[in-house]
């Protein structure tokens, strides 16, 4: 199963969406502020809260991918 889609599966998000998501969180943050979360959010139209979702979801598997604790804690990305 394709990582990517499984975080966008309880959203429903379009390949379109998801997309925008991974590209955000690939090149610009994997933490975004509130600011770039508001301006993800805008372009995926989607609310804030839906885009944190993701952001939550998507790295907590990053960090399973990269073998480390799901948990932001003792180790920073």
């Amino acid at each position: 199963v394709d990582m990517a889609s499984k975080s966008g599966e309880h959203l429903n998000l379009s390949k379109e969406q998801i997309a925008v998501l991974e590209d955000n969180f690939n090149k610009i943050s994997k933490h975004p502020d509130g600011m770039t979360l508001m301006l993800i959010a805008t372009e995926c139209g989607l609310t804030e809260e839906e885009t944190l979702e993701w952001f939550k979801l998507r790295n907590a598997q990053w960090r399973q991918a990269e073998g480390l604790p799901a948990k932001l804690g003792s180790v920073l990305d």
